[in-house]
């Protein structure tokens, strides 16, 4: 029964993901963009593996925050996460959150993405998904074998394309894992303690 209850929240996310703020698109206008945005993210974070051994964690956080501020929209997926509190927060309450989140988005990466061994990323294909999105599906090649699958959900916001979601090997949606925590942590601390959850989590990632 658990399992089948995570599996309809994480649909009932992506179904929140693919359709908040959003039109669809002709097919034939998508090919280029979505995959140039992926692929540029993925040069960035081959260049932060190559360069690990001789960067810090710290040097790589600010290697990638520009990067992941041009790829993905934080903003959009930080709204997700708060889900109808978004509406009610003082501005000052979402500018915070939304640093809160970029500081634990990047952090994660520059924790990640610790060291190279021959790795490479390979962009498969870019296929049409449900309303408007479009998915990049690619390979993180392992020299010992163990490629991980990463599709990332793209969006067009205005004239952009950008990243809302990663979906891991086994498709599963980061943004419903991160749904799933967060909300425990708004229905018992609120906004503020989210805010602080989230700085606290980036803060240990930094020190490793």
């Amino acid at each position: 029964m658990q399992l089948i209850k995570k599996i309809r929240f994480y649909g009932l996310v992506i179904k929140l993901l693919f359709t908040l703020g959003g039109v669809s698109y002709p097919i034939a206008s998508f090919a280029a963009e979505p995959r140039l945005v992926v692929d540029k993210f993925h040069a960035v974070l081959l260049t932060v593996m190559k360069t690990s051994s001789t960067n810090n964690i710290m040097a790589r956080y600010k290697a990638l925050e520009p990067a992941v501020e041009n790829a993905f929209n934080l903003q959009f997926m930080t709204r997700i996460t708060v889900g109808s509190r978004w509406r009610k927060a003082r501005k000052s309450e979402k500018s915070f959150l939304i640093q809160a989140f970029k500081r634990m988005s990047v952090g994660t990466y520059a924790s990640r993405f610790n060291n190279y061994s021959g790795q490479n990323f390979r962009t498969l294909k870019v296929r049409a998904g449900p309303k408007g999105t479009r998915l990049v599906d690619t390979l993180l090649k392992n020299p010992g074998g163990n490629d991980v699958r990463l599709t990332y959900v793209t969006r067009k916001f205005s004239e952009d394309w950008k990243i809302i979601d990663v979906l891991l090997d086994r498709g599963i949606s980061e943004m419903a894992v991160r749904v799933s925590e967060y909300r425990r942590i708004l229905r018992s601390y609120g906004l503020a303690g989210l805010t602080r959850a989230l700085n606290k989590k980036a803060s240990k990632l930094l020190k490793n």
